[in-house]
């Protein structure tokens, strides 16, 4: 589809990407009830995950992808703010390109997006420490880019410690996101969120695309990478294209 028909209301540019590997990743992977664990509360991002950040700023701005989105959607979440900022803030992106030897001089013209905190995007919510969030008082001390205007409790009010959401109830939580995001002014948008949350909320949105395009669209995310999809009238019609950094891991 061509860039006159991303003109048009009724079309959005989606970029979707999973955060890089945190801590958690590594120890769930080796023992799955490691993720009981508080030592993981709010988990960040692992040295592996810092190198997955840096090969996907470099893409999106070699790509020419961080030139036209327009806004950052993060979940508020430490491994997501850590991502998108480093993925998509202007110094950070700079310093990126400058370390992979790129001409820094390509990013005098790039129009850095906003970021923005938005609840609806978490992962999901229950029983792992690991995905509690923080305060808003410490985010906006942590990261002072980012506008957390719209998450309306300082405290997380949203994770309970006895009771995890079941997989009915992520996709009707990412439906009711995806719904928010369609009203959006913004066309050409980058949501920073997770694995679960991605996965519930595309086979929800996708029962009625071809099983070609949804299988390709709503099978598990790996760590960083990013799925660039054309919505019209709120149904996806087609995937742009993918990008994994090296050495991802679930």
């Amino acid at each position: 589809m061509g860039d006159a028909a991303a003109q048009t209301h009724n079309v959005k540019i989606l970029h979707l990407v999973r955060h890089a590997q945190g801590v958690h990743n590594v120890a769930g992977a080796q023992d799955h009830s490691a993720l009981m664990s508080p030592r993981y509360f709010d988990a960040n991002l692992s040295p592996l995950g810092s190198q997955q950040v840096r090969d996907l700023s470099s893409y999106v701005v070699s790509s020419g992808i961080l030139a036209k989105i327009q806004l950052v959607v993060t979940s508020p979440l430490s491994r997501t703010i850590e991502t998108a900022v480093k993925v998509f803030d202007r110094k950070l992106t700079s310093e990126s390109v400058q370390n992979s030897g790129d001409d820094a001089a390509e990013m005098s013209d790039v129009n850095y997006p906003p970021i923005l905190a938005y609840e609806l995007c978490r992962e999901r919510l229950g029983l792992h420490p690991c995905d509690k969030r923080r305060t808003v008082t410490e985010y906006r001390s942590l990261y002072p880019d980012v506008d957390f205007s719209l998450i309306e409790s300082d405290d997380d009010v949203m994770w309970k410690p006895d009771a995890r959401e079941t997989f009915a109830e992520v996709a009707a939580r990412g439906l009711k996101f995806m719904n928010w995001l369609w009203t959006r002014p913004e066309k050409e948008i980058a949501i920073v969120c997770h694995d679960r949350f991605l996965q519930y909320t595309l086979e929800a949105l996708t029962t009625d695309c071809q099983p070609s395009l949804r299988a390709e669209v709503s099978t598990q995310f790996k760590n960083c990478e990013l799925r660039s999809l054309i919505t019209e009238n709120e149904r996806v019609v087609s995937c742009l294209g993918k990008f994994l950094p090296s050495d991802s891991a679930n």
